[in-house]
């Protein structure tokens, strides 16, 4: 990890910026840059993780707006080079047969519709066959089981993606 010296030195838009390749909610930046200075790595993240289960709905909406769809192959334009590098390697074990990208464009769609946001899932890790069952599962839910989910799961990408931010930081500074 990142020499928890460095990250609490660390200038407030540098770690703006570091954390917005996380998650697209600034009161989460705002809370941990707070609350610098953190005596290791594991507060940190303990800390980020605790602020992340006081997202409200609309700042995940937010968010949400900001994340390409999943099965996507082009991120979107606005996003910045180093998120577009992390959706491509959350979901760099999606291997489409022209067959799966159409059913995950038709889920998207009906989830689209049924929910009024993108389907989002931590895919890292999981192949095109799960990911496409649990898009059908979950458009069995109800709106408030939905956005429980989602909260859990741009929560697990957020942290995800900071463990990596952290860690690839260590490697530069070695």
């Amino acid at each position: 990890f990142v020499k928890i010296e460095e990250f609490n030195q660390a200038s407030s838009e540098e770690l703006t910026t570091l954390l917005k390749h996380c998650v697209h909610i600034q009161r989460w930046s705002d809370e941990i840059l707070s609350q610098r200075p953190f005596v290791n790595t594991q507060v940190l993240m303990d800390f980020a993780k605790a602020q992340a289960s006081t997202w409200t709905w609309l700042e995940i909406a937010n968010a949400l707006a900001t994340h390409p769809r999943i099965g996507e192959k082009k991120a979107q334009a606005m996003l910045s080079e180093k998120e577009q590098a992390f959706s491509h390697q959350e979901q760099s074990a999606i291997k489409q047969s022209t067959e799966t990208q159409h059913a995950l464009l038709q889920g998207n769609i009906a989830y689209e519709k049924k929910f009024g946001h993108i389907f989002l899932i931590r895919a890292m890790g999981l192949d095109q066959t799960e990911i496409l069952q649990a898009l059908k599962y979950r458009l069995l839910n109800d709106p408030e089981t939905e956005q429980r989910i989602v909260k859990q799961q741009l929560g697990e990408i957020a942290m995800l993606r900071l463990n990596q931010e952290l860690s690839e930081n260590e490697s530069l500074n070695d």
